[in-house]
């Protein structure tokens, strides 16, 4: 079986790699290969060193192509979707796309999540998008039988991340260093909602077993643990995988949002929101699928990475002087009050 992967070594796709050349598949990757550095150099995989949105060079490596799986994992608009349609169009059995389950309703209208809840949300550009190239795919379905499977990830993590509420554009470290040095760090929220986190090597069974699946074509499916945790629990777990006990100021969404509104999308789009998924379809179409990494085990693995690897204790000097000017505002408004009231 032959699999062609648009990206192929990123948080998500890099386990869906490594499985699936372990199960036998001869997987061809497309890609820049500026991050193939992950995968272990005995690995037998075909390298198209090319970018994707040339599309005119792509068309001419695609000439006498045919494959059984294409899975582009970079896609996020309505134009790379259509550019995708022109491309493979007749060259696979299957064209698997990675949406994303913060397209799902918000605020949900039920806590559990099926894949038959409504796709909205007005707060994350992001997610828009992905809900239009869904659509985009499915009209093509529809309309001409372009053999599309969607595949909906909720925050998957793996060993080169430490997921987290809330961070900076340079990744969870600066948190992190914080909690090491006994500072305060922002939780949104009072941190009871719960959230759901998956390890990449649970989800890349998951998506193996979409590959070719018959039963896949046409349908849109989640693949997430069955754990879920409160924002407390997992800030806890983080804090006890690096041996220290987190010191959580709970700091409140819209308060978060309206000093840096860049904020909006991925608190009120997503991680604010109470998520539960109903797991039954993957499960359905990939029998004896179980997400087996408890988080608690997962960021071990995760903080044992960080710890041994400097180049990637990446700091960010911006997000922590927002930490502390977002505590500090506070601190000083519950003072206000305070002394207003006696």
């Amino acid at each position: 079986m032959k699999a062609l992967f648009i990206g192929g070594t990123g948080t998500i796709s890099t386990d869906i790699t490594k499985l699936c050349v372990e199960k036998g598949w001869d997987i061809t990757l497309l890609n820049r290969g500026k991050q193939n550095s992950r995968l272990p150099e005995d690995f037998l995989v075909t390298q198209w060193a090319m970018d994707i949105n040339d599309e005119d060079a792509v068309k001419a490596r695609m000439e006498g192509q045919h494959f059984d799986v294409i899975a582009n994992f970079i896609n996020f608009s309505v134009e790379q979707i259509e550019r995708d349609i022109r491309l493979f169009g007749g060259k696979t059995n299957q064209y698997i796309f990675i949406s994303s389950a913060s397209a799902y309703q918000k605020p949900l209208s039920h806590f559990c999540i099926t894949e038959s809840t409504p796709l909205a949300n007005p707060h994350w550009a992001y997610s828009r998008a992905k809900i239009e190239c869904e659509e985009c795919l499915m009209a093509e379905y529809r309309q001409k039988g372009f053999p599309i499977t969607i595949v909906r990830p909720s925050h998957t993590y793996d060993n080169y991340k430490i997921p987290l509420g809330i961070h900076g554009g340079r990744g969870s470290w600066s948190t992190i260093k914080r909690m090491m040095d006994g500072k305060q760090i922002i939780v949104p929220g009072d941190g009871s909602t719960l959230w759901t986190l998956t390890h990449s090597r649970d989800f890349a069974k998951g998506f193996a077993g979409l590959m070719g699946n018959i039963h896949a074509i046409g349908e849109a499916v989640h693949i997430t643990s069955d754990e879920s945790l409160t924002w407390n629990q997992i800030y806890h777990a983080v804090g006890n995988a690096f041996g220290v006990t987190p010191k959580l100021v709970h700091v409140s969404t819209d308060f978060i949002v309206t000093c840096d509104p860049s904020f909006d999308g991925p608190l009120n789009g997503d991680k604010s929101v109470t998520v539960v998924f109903d797991n039954s379809k993957i499960k359905r179409l990939v029998p004896g699928f179980v997400a087996e990494i408890r988080f608690d085990q997962g960021v071990r693995m995760s903080a044992e990475y960080l710890l041994s690897h400097p180049e990637a204790q990446v700091d960010d000097p911006d997000f922590d002087r927002f930490t502390d000017a977002i505590i500090s505002a506070q601190e000083a408004a519950v003072e206000q009050v305070r002394q207003a009231l006696k």
